[in-house]
């Protein structure tokens, strides 16, 4: 696998292995777990190092961060539904 050329390049990757993974008849839920989950361990540690883990206040920051991307992509989604009626 190369890397990937820009954001967009490494999120259609995760998605292309998600898809992949529900292709061979894993569950959506399971799959967005693991998602999430691994999310989470990379993000901490990108912040904390392989041996650190967060303060509270850096687990407080990465939800806010979370939620702000989870707000693009709904606004994406809606503006996506909305141009197709």
């Amino acid at each position: 696998m190369s890397a990937p050329a820009s954001q967009q390049d490494a999120i259609q990757a995760f998605i292309d292995l998600a898809n992949e993974m529900k292709n061979e008849g894993a569950s959506i839920e399971l799959i967005s777990t693991a998602l999430m989950r691994a999310c989470a361990v990379y993000s901490t540690y990108a912040v904390a190092g392989n041996q650190g883990a967060l303060h509270p206040s850096g687990v407080e920051k990465l939800e806010k961060l979370f939620g702000q991307q989870l707000a693009v992509v709904q606004k994406a989604k809606i503006a996506e539904a909305e141009s197709d009626t």
